[in-house]
């Protein structure tokens, strides 16, 4: 048995133990009871984006605003990624609008942006929208 991942609830934000053979057995969250790896983006805000960034697995955002036709047009690319990577990778949205002090220190300059965490720490970044042959190749660059 392998050493377990320590993943972050996207409901509650408790860190949960889970062994990483059970990744794929739809794991629920010790404290809340919710699934901890949803086949679905989650929703980042300032409130739960340090959070969100703690755990084992990598988190990939999607900064984008409602105004955004770009934006708007990768949303359905970004939501079959997140059912792809499950298990591999976290997937979620921050709304530059909602959350502007919190893209600012991200340095947002353009949307849609996508940055890649691993261990709480920027490892890439991809501005503008990618269809999704693109973005599993630009992740594979990337390990995931």
């Amino acid at each position: 048995m392998s050493d377990p991942l320590l993943i972050p609830c996207p409901h509650c934000n408790g860190l949960n133990r889970i062994p990483a053979e059970r990744l794929n057995d739809t794991p629920r969250c010790g404290r809340c009871k919710s699934e901890v790896l949803p086949a679905a983006p989650i929703t980042l805000t300032q409130a739960n984006f340090a959070s969100q960034l703690k755990g084992d697995l990598p988190l990939l955002v999607d900064v984008w605003a409602s105004w955004c036709g770009p934006c708007q047009a990768f949303a359905p690319t970004f939501q079959q990624a997140a059912a792809q990577l499950q298990g591999r990778c976290r997937l979620g949205k921050l709304d530059s609008e909602a959350n502007s002090n919190l893209a600012g220190q991200l340095g947002i300059r353009s949307i849609p942006s996508l940055i890649l965490f691993k261990g709480g720490v920027e490892v890439a970044r991809q501005s503008g929208a990618m269809p999704l042959p693109q973005l599993q190749a630009w992740l594979r660059q990337q390990g995931i």
